[in-house]
């Protein structure tokens, strides 16, 4: 069992880290931070589907490249990095993998080249307010050919194309994909606490919809599509809380007070010590959900659970301490620090919280202790 990346992978990950550190720096992020009609950055997401990356595991005889789901983690880390103000996740993680998972040849032959250009923008729409969604309560109703119901918060629900919906169809659930551009939807932009991603409500009067995947069968659909996804955002926040650790190490080295660099108190020590630990745990984490989703593993849901778990409670905790250390200034909306804070908060509620997460993962070893 090999928990690394290839040479070929690793070579990937540095050339993106290249070209992002180069196409979506701070100043690209703050364009969208600053800018209330911008809900993502139109030139770098056009750079980003140049580069062939929303094809990066759609098969080739579809437009993609035809690569894997290891591929796409290291992607998603390198997005996470750099905080990138584009709507990668929604399009890539969530949309295509539920049409790869669940949608007809018809289905697929359709949707996935567009994606591959770039010219779909995808969401996830099943929350519909306070609390995680549960296939069993649904209000919004797919009664075989149309949607209706309200969704909220989506993420990248304002610029979407086509929406991926959670509906209740009949006594079960079913995954439904919609084209946004239907009769009888109505956006409603959303402010959250990380303006670099555009969030959304949806409402859905009788739109018409294609549903993935048989009738009822939305609920177990829907956890497999939130195991693949979990393992992708884990990466990103394995990204993030990685340049969190770096931006507060450089600040400890180059700040000096009493006539020595910060660094060398023993509390910040602690704190850039414990952030080490916590993202190494995180690490180890993501590269056993790579592994389980790279070979459609049956420890896949335990092993999605402990990645996000960790990968969670890692960035949020180095975005914290990275403000800690940097001081009062780190604070202030002149620093980036804030940055990485905002996004750490807004991905750990995305496709279920923490508890959430947790709950499968105690669920998960508790079938595979009774086994």
């Amino acid at each position: 069992m090999n928990f690394d990346f290839s040479e070929d992978q690793k070579y990937l990950a540095g050339e993106a880290r290249k070209f992002l550190e180069a196409e979506s720096a701070i100043p690209v992020v703050r364009e969208v931070l600053n800018d209330d009609d911008k809900a993502y950055s139109e030139g770098l997401w056009k750079k980003i589907a140049e580069m062939g990356w929303l094809g990066t595991a759609v098969p080739e005889e579809q437009g993609g490249l035809g690569l894997g789901m290891l591929e796409m983690c290291v992607l998603a880390e390198e997005m996470g990095r750099v905080l990138a103000p584009v709507p990668f996740s929604s399009t890539a993680y969530f949309l295509t993998e539920a049409v790869k998972l669940a949608g007809s040849d018809e289905v697929k032959n359709d949707i996935l080249p567009r994606v591959v250009a770039g010219e779909i923008i995808g969401c996830y729409a099943a929350s519909e307010g306070p609390g995680h969604p549960d296939p069993a309560n649904l209000k919004t109703t797919f009664d075989g050919s149309t949607v209706s119901g309200t969704k909220i918060p989506v993420t990248d629900g304002g610029i979407a194309t086509h929406a991926v919906v959670l509906a209740k169809e009949g006594s079960g659930a079913s995954l439904v994909l919609v084209d946004l551009s239907g009769a009888g939807v109505t956006r409603k932009t959303l402010s959250t606490l990380d303006p670099t991603r555009g969030h959304a409500e949806l409402t859905f009067d009788k739109t018409p919809g294609v549903r993935l995947g048989a009738a009822g069968d939305g609920a177990s659909l829907n956890d497999q599509l939130m195991d693949k996804v979990a393992v992708l955002l884990a990466f990103e926040q394995l990204g993030g809380a990685s340049r969190a650790l770096e931006m507060a190490k450089e600040y400890a080295l180059e700040r000096y007070a009493f006539g020595r660099p910060i660094a060398g108190n023993q509390a910040i020590k602690h704190k850039l010590a414990e952030m080490y630990v916590k993202n190494e745990v995180a690490r180890s984490n993501c590269f056993y959900g790579a592994w389980a989703l790279s070979t459609d593993a049956p420890e896949m849901p335990e092993a999605a659970a402990a990645a996000r778990v960790a990968a969670s409670e890692a960035f949020w905790f180095a975005s914290k301490e990275n403000i800690q250390t940097h001081g009062g200034m780190g604070f202030t909306w002149e620093v980036d620090c804030h940055l990485y804070y905002r996004r750490a908060k807004l991905l750990a509620v995305q496709a279920g919280g923490p508890k959430v997460w947790k709950e499968k993962l105690v669920r998960a070893l508790e079938q595979k202790n009774a086994a």
